[in-house]
This record gives C-alpha cells, structure tokens and sequence, in this order.
C-alpha cells in the first residue's frame, strides 16, 4: 500500500503566510507517510481582489511559489502537487490556472492548464467569472496531464473540471488510475454537489480520487466548502476532513484493490460509445 494525501487549506491574500502553513501541512503528511501530497487549487493566493492575482503570477520554470513546490519535493522525498498557481499566458493580458506536479527530486514533470472556467451564478448575490482573468486551456494533447507514479498513472483535473465527466473519461481512456482534484469549492455549491461529484467520477471510472480543497472564510468574503476527501474505486470515502480546520485527509492506496474491481467488475471495457 502506498499513502495519499489531500492538504485543506483556509488560504488568504498573502502568499508568503500562505507558503509558511502549507509547509507545515505538507510536513503533516509526510510525517503520516504519505508519498503522494496535493495541495488545494489557489493554495498560494485567495486575493483579496481578482487582480492581485497579476501581482504574484508566474511564468513557467520561474518564481517564488515553483521553487517553494520544488523545494518541498526534494526535501521531504516525496510526489507533490501543487494545487493551482497562476501563471501567465504567454502573448496574452491573462492567466492560466496551472496544477503542477513534481517528483521526489524537486523536478516539474508535468502541468495542466485548467479547461473548464468558473463563470457561474450561484444565486442572484453570488456569481462567479474566471474568464475575466483566466484562460481556459487547451484540450489539445499536450494538456492532458498523465503521468506514471508508483501509486499508479495519475491525471491532473481542477474544481469545476469535475462536473465534466467527459474529461475524466477521455484521461482514463489514456490509462489514468489516480485523478487529482485540487478545488476552491463554493460552501453553497459544495454543500450540494461535491462529494456525489467526486464518487461518480470515482465510480464510473474506477479509480482513486484526491480532492483538497479550501475551507472557511477567506479575506475577499468568500466561503469555501472544506469537505477534503480521498475515495477509492468503489466510491468510498476512505479518507475525509469537515468543513474547516485547515488539516489534512489520509488514506492508503491499493493497487491489488483497483484490479480486483476491474476484473470482477469490467465496466470500462462494456462501453459501447
């Protein structure tokens, strides 16, 4: 068995402040002996307004917040990912929402730009709209993130990406076992929709899902659902957080679990579409 680890977080507008409690949480989780952590998407930065997060964006291979992840890789010798950064799309005025994924040597081995944007009205009080500031990415080849790990072949999803199951389909399809869902749920949306989101993507592609997300209030007034959850191919819930503290989910991976179930149970090779 090998161990994950989903990192909840109550992120807020200051990124080294941020840096400092994610360190601590992600020591949390190698000292429970996880080998595989994911951090929460905006795990550096809740701004306090939408376009502070220009002040502190990256660009590839550059910046205070890969090098804390790389960082954090090497030096506790273990799989990261590193939820959401900001990053800049090149030739354009606006931002990618980036997941990174570092292996135990501190190298970047992969990236995924987030596809599905968050323009949505909640309520006639609260709405939402990503495209203001971000890019949606690619649903070319070189997008899709996945990638061979001793805990399996993992591919990179982010938050609203999980309420389109033909993404995860089309990355299993692409043999991936492990899917990665670092979020910023709305507490109104996650009270609805998150965990049966999170175990029909489970289910229907029999496969281990970690989700991180953030938790609380946040410096803008935003409140976010908490709720950071590991499930395993059948869609149990082996690992879970409430809606706050910060803190950290833990759960073990079988690999002889997983393919039991899709032995005994064959319904990815029935699809018929």
């Amino acid at each position: 068995m090998s161990r994950l680890a989903a990192v909840q977080m109550n992120s807020s507008s200051f990124v080294q402040a941020n840096l400092d409690r994610a360190d601590g949480l992600i020591g949390q989780a190698g000292e429970a002996g996880a080998g595989l952590v994911v951090l929460p998407e905006n795990f550096a930065l809740m701004p306090a307004r939408e376009e502070d997060r220009l002040d502190v964006a990256e660009r590839p291979g550059i910046g205070p917040i890969q090098e804390f992840l790389s960082g954090q890789a090497a030096d506790r010798g273990i799989w990261l990912v590193g939820g959401t950064i900001p990053m800049f799309v090149d030739g354009g005025k606006k931002l990618s929402a980036t997941s990174l994924m570092f292996d135990p040597r501190g190298q970047q081995i992969a990236h995924y730009d987030k596809i599905h944007l968050f323009d949505v009205s909640v309520s006639e009080s609260e709405a939402y709209k990503e495209s203001d500031f971000f890019e949606g990415g690619g649903i070319d080849g070189e997008n899709f993130a996945c990638i061979d790990t001793p805990f399996g072949t993992v591919g990179l999803t982010i938050c609203y990406d999980v309420r389109f199951p033909e993404l995860y389909r089309h990355l299993s399809a692409l043999g991936v076992t492990v899917f990665t869902v670092p979020s910023a749920f709305t507490a109104t949306t996650g009270q609805a929709h998150w965990q049966v989101l999170l175990r029909a993507r489970a289910i229907e592609n029999q496969a281990y899902v970690i989700a991180p997300g953030q938790c609380g209030t946040h410096d803008n007034g935003r409140e976010t659902h908490g709720h950071s959850m590991i499930i395993d191919p059948w869609g149990r819930v082996t690992g879970e957080l409430t809606d706050e503290p910060e803190g950290v989910a833990i759960a073990d991976i079988e690999r002889d679990k997983l393919e039991s179930i899709r032995r005994h149970f064959p319904s990815l090779k029935h699809r018929r579409l």
